[in-house]
């Protein structure tokens, strides 16, 4: 079936984007951090990672599968009993924690869920230093429960010197009511589209949109994160040139917004479909290197698009 014109979705087979998996690499034997930098590997994590050099990694970002029955284009991540599933974390966590530098962060993604078990993990092997929750504007419904709209990242650093940029993560805010003194805005700034407030951002999110059809970010993925939240990620807990790795990279997006933001990146992928959707969107970043919801240094609120564009 033939896509409408606005269906930006990056949903490209194997056989046609056989150029893009050609860019990844493969790894069996231990490999110098120059090799790597700027890459996508094609491989299982639990293999790969052995090879990988120590004390390299400034950010890690982690999006491990949630404790849900999954389909991944070929590829199924069956739910685990609750002690299967921490020993999964414990594995993984255990071979990615001596590729961090001492000052390195680290984010994990997850559900309620498996939240509780990766937040314990953490708490055992690093600093846990908060709990961010983020609202997905749509969520998962259920007839017999709450519907499940918010999913969580656990911050955590290895030691108590890390890298912390808050003035990098500033969200816009409109204001209602203005307060003066004197006669001119206090503590917020006056343009010609409105009022505004730049405000220090909280552990809770209300301001993420998730990837739709129309966006040019969107993959077939079915557990694709946004690249404006990734972004808040990265800015924060990074410097232009440090290195970033997603040991579960799936459609390349920890990747990207590394590239637009001016950092170094590795990404670790087992999906070759998943390998072809990250390089595709690596090239397209090289022409357009915007994030949607994040323009002029700062975050901006949901529905503030034309003030985005105008650049106030």
């Amino acid at each position: 079936m033939k896509k409408s014109p606005r269906n930006k979705t990056i949903d490209i087979g194997v056989e046609e984007g056989r150029h893009y998996l050609d860019k990844c690499k493969i790894i069996d034997r231990p490999v110098c951090k120059d090799r790597l930098i700027n890459s996508t590997i094609c491989g299982d994590l639990f293999q790969v990672a052995p090879f990988l050099p120590p004390g390299s990694i400034d950010l890690m970002i982690v999006d491990p599968p949630y404790n849900l029955t999954k389909q991944y284009h070929g590829k199924v991540f069956q739910k685990k009993k609750a002690e299967e599933y921490r020993s999964y974390t414990e594995s993984w966590l255990n071979l990615l924690l001596p590729l961090m530098k001492d000052t390195g962060s680290i984010y994990v993604c997850c559900d309620w869920q498996s939240s509780l078990i990766i937040g314990q993990v953490l708490m055992e092997k690093t600093i846990v230093r908060n709990r961010i929750t983020w609202q997905r504007e749509k969520g998962r419904g259920a007839k017999t429960n709450w519907k499940n709209g918010m999913e969580d990242i656990w911050y955590a650093t290895v030691s108590n010197q890390f890298v912390f940029d808050l003035d990098a993560v500033m969200i816009r805010r409109r204001v209602i009511a203005p307060y003066r003194e004197n006669g001119k805005p206090k503590d917020w700034i006056e343009s010609r589209n409105g009022n505004y407030r730049d405000t220090c951002p909280s552990n809770f999110w209300d301001d993420i949109t998730i990837p739709f059809w129309s966006m040019p970010e969107n993959t077939a993925h079915p557990a694709q994160k946004p690249e404006k939240l990734i972004a808040k990620l990265v800015l924060a807990s990074s410097r232009p040139g440090d290195l970033i790795l997603d040991p579960f990279l799936g459609s390349g997006t920890t990747s990207v917004v590394a590239k637009k933001l001016g950092r170094k990146y590795i990404g670790i992928e087992q999906n070759e479909l998943y390998c072809i959707w990250a390089e595709k969107r690596l090239e397209m970043a090289e022409q357009d290197s915007s994030i949607q919801g994040y323009t002029s240094g700062v975050f901006w609120e949901r529905n503030t698009l034309a003030d985005q564009k105008s650049k106030a």
